[in-house]
């Protein structure tokens, strides 16, 4: 069995996304039902120089969607306003746009990006990557860390996640 670019990449991508979706609208519920002005938690951070809830979230919005898009050859677009989610509502928009447009990958236009070069900024400088070491030793492990940092975040601040909330179901 060979398996492709394209199974390591978008179904992973769009279920941990899927997952972080979950657990955001857990929390919101849990604001809701708590009364917690939802703003405390998008903002809230595990450490001072941490970036905010709000942010991890963006982030790893943001590698798992280029990475789809870099490995197909294309470049991501950058928008302004997606930068600006600063609620739940939002911020799960943002990841369902995401998912549909991972989701609609040519499967086609993967074939090849393991070797396909990538040049990005590490530490402000170029690194160029072949397209399998960019997947597996930068964005992969970059969307797990900001999706397991918005999960610690909730869950320090009360939200009742547990380890199935992260993982979802297994198929």
């Amino acid at each position: 069995m060979t398996i492709s670019i394209y199974d390591v990449c978008v179904p992973v991508f769009v279920k941990t996304l899927s997952n972080m979706k979950a657990v955001l609208e857990k929390a919101k519920a849990h604001a809701q039902e708590h009364k917690i002005e939802e703003s405390v938690l998008v903002n809230a951070r595990l450490y001072p120089d941490m970036f905010p809830l709000s942010l991890q979230v963006q982030i790893a919005i943001d590698i798992a969607r280029g990475c789809v898009i870099r490995l197909s050859g294309g470049e991501p677009a950058k928008s302004k306003s997606e930068d600006e989610a600063k609620t739940f509502d939002e911020l799960i928009a943002r990841i369902a746009r995401a998912i549909d447009d991972m989701q609609s990958a040519d499967r086609q236009a993967l074939e090849g990006a393991a070797t396909r070069e990538i040049t990005r900024p590490i530490g402000g400088k170029p690194h160029t990557f072949t397209g399998l070491s960019y997947l597996l030793q930068f964005a992969t492990p970059n969307v797990y860390f900001h999706t397991t940092t918005t999960y610690d975040i909730l869950r320090h601040n009360g939200v009742p996640l547990g380890k199935s909330d992260f993982i979802g179901s297994l198929d």
